[in-house]
């Protein structure tokens, strides 16, 4: 990483900017958000075309037409980079679907994931972000904060077909929703290629068909009770949800 080209340099944009303000707490609106949005996309543009290793702040500062005192000043550094821009596509990326069914919901959130990962900037934008994760701390911490927010946006899917009776009460949704998009990554990462729309429909049914056979109950029945003494009481005598 080429972070040679340190603070001091100039202050070409002029935004006044001082030092210690943490990625992600910058007020909205005026120059400062217009500074932040084009850093922040010359940052995207730049993991995906070069990946986390290839990623230099005075590139960066270069490719959004912003001093690079204002970048090393802001964020400091390729992680922090990173993070803020992780939170910038929680907060852009597109509500849930409400088709009226849980696996028409499902089948949306894994075609969403899917055109994501096959997109020409979108895909090794994330495949770049999912190995930055594995080497730096930064990262990590803002892609599982991205994942939580997204899960939690999804979530309501899972809980709408709770009250219309579609799958047991006491379902877990963010597993629900986490078991629709975990086989389209494995096999990103396992073979390197995309996963297309028949593998995505296929997670969905599959996350689908097991939350109605209620694989997904916080507490499954005939499983022990935390604290509780001796063996479990046959399957048979509990009611699935309860």
């Amino acid at each position: 990483m080429k972070d040679g080209d340190g603070p001091g340099d100039g202050d070409p944009d002029g935004d006044g900017d001082g030092c210690g303000v943490l990625p992600g707490s910058i007020r909205p609106g005026g120059r400062t958000a217009r500074v932040r949005a084009s850093v922040l996309r010359a940052a995207g543009d730049a993991l995906a075309e070069h990946g986390f290793a290839g990623l230099d702040l005075a590139d960066v500062a270069s490719r959004a037409q912003v001093g690079r005192t204002t970048v090393y000043r802001r964020w400091g550094s390729a992680g922090a980079l990173v993070a803020d821009l992780l939170v910038d596509m929680a907060e852009q990326s597109l509500a849930r679907s409400r088709t009226g069914s849980l696996l028409g919901d499902l089948k949306e959130n894994a075609r969403l994931v899917q055109r994501t990962l096959v997109d020409p900037r979108q895909g090794p934008l994330f495949r770049a972000i999912l190995a930055a994760a594995a080497t730096d701390d930064s990262t990590a911490r803002a892609l599982r904060r991205f994942y939580e927010i997204r899960v939690a946006e999804w979530a309501g899917c899972v809980d709408d077909a709770v009250e219309r009776g579609e799958i047991p009460a006491g379902t877990d949704a963010r597993e629900v929703v986490r078991a629709v998009s975990a086989p389209l990554y494995y096999r990103l990462l396992t073979t390197a290629e995309p996963p297309d729309e028949t593998a995505a429909n296929r997670a969905a049914e599959g996350a689908f068909v097991a939350a109605h056979a209620g694989v997904y109950l916080r507490v499954r029945p005939g499983a022990p009770q935390p604290g509780a003494v001796g063996d479990p009481e046959p399957a048979g005598e509990h009611e699935v949800g309860r």
